[in-house]
């Protein structure tokens, strides 16, 4: 198979990024049909914060971060690093040192299905990354790999280009043919949440405004005034 680095990739309009820094990961998640969202393993080492920007894709060999060094070079101001490996590798893919070249290059942050370390450093440099395992254990740096080639991440089809939003709920992959339709999409459940919070506030009740009763009925689940009552039935 030919390994290879893209440099150039299709990114998604700066107006469309703005948009989207005001939804969520959940948001955009059920709007697409819940799909997207990635495993519940890769974690913030930051909590409270987002991103939101087109993947630059670097597919390593497990244990080796040669191709990371290489994806720093065609990583652009508000990109998202995607970072998987070939054959599974907690050791740590990227420290300090990355990520301050990372950071002089403009880099949101990170997504990488694999491990990190220096987190202490990175915490202070307020540099966000989404990680499966945080491991001391070193990696070598002479196995070619790809830049820019479509993987999987967190169990998530990622292409070059795609956008990727991160926040304290997961990570969410849009693929860069649905940017325009999940963006609106999420637009209109907003709304509905808006209404439905609405209800909330006026005091009406969920079981009602979502005719959840007849479900409750058809699944035989029966009501009890009290816990005496109950005894009774038993």
């Amino acid at each position: 198979m030919e390994k290879y680095i893209v440099k150039n990739i299709k990114r998604p309009e700066l107006k469309i990024l703005d948009e989207y820094m005001d939804l969520s990961v959940s948001t955009i998640y059920e709007a697409q049909g819940k799909s997207g969202i990635m495993d519940p393993q890769l974690q913030p080492i930051i909590s409270n914060t987002k991103i939101c920007g087109p993947a630059v894709t670097a597919v390593c060999y497990a244990g080796d971060n040669l191709m990371i060094h290489a994806a720093i070079e065609v990583c652009k101001p508000g990109d998202i690093l995607v970072i998987t490996t070939v054959g599974e590798c907690i050791a740590g893919m990227i420290g300090e040192l990355i990520v301050t070249a990372l950071q002089k290059r403009g880099v949101q942050g990170v997504i990488i299905d694999s491990a990190i370390r220096d987190v202490a450093e990175i915490r202070e440099m307020g540099f966000p990354i989404w990680t499966r395992a945080i491991h001391s254990q070193g990696t070598t740096k002479t196995k070619g790999g790809w830049v820019n080639a479509p993987t999987v991440c967190g169990g998530v089809n990622v292409c070059p280009g795609d956008l990727v939003m991160a926040d304290d709920d997961g990570v969410v992959v849009v693929q860069k043919g649905d940017i325009h339709a999940s963006l609106e999409l999420s637009k209109k459940r907003i709304l509905k949440e808006t209404t439905t919070k609405e209800k909330i506030l006026r005091g009406e009740l969920s079981l009602d405004f979502y005719n959840l009763r007849p479900t409750l009925a058809n699944e035989q689940v029966v009501y009890y005034e009290n816990e005496d009552e109950l005894e009774k039935s038993c």
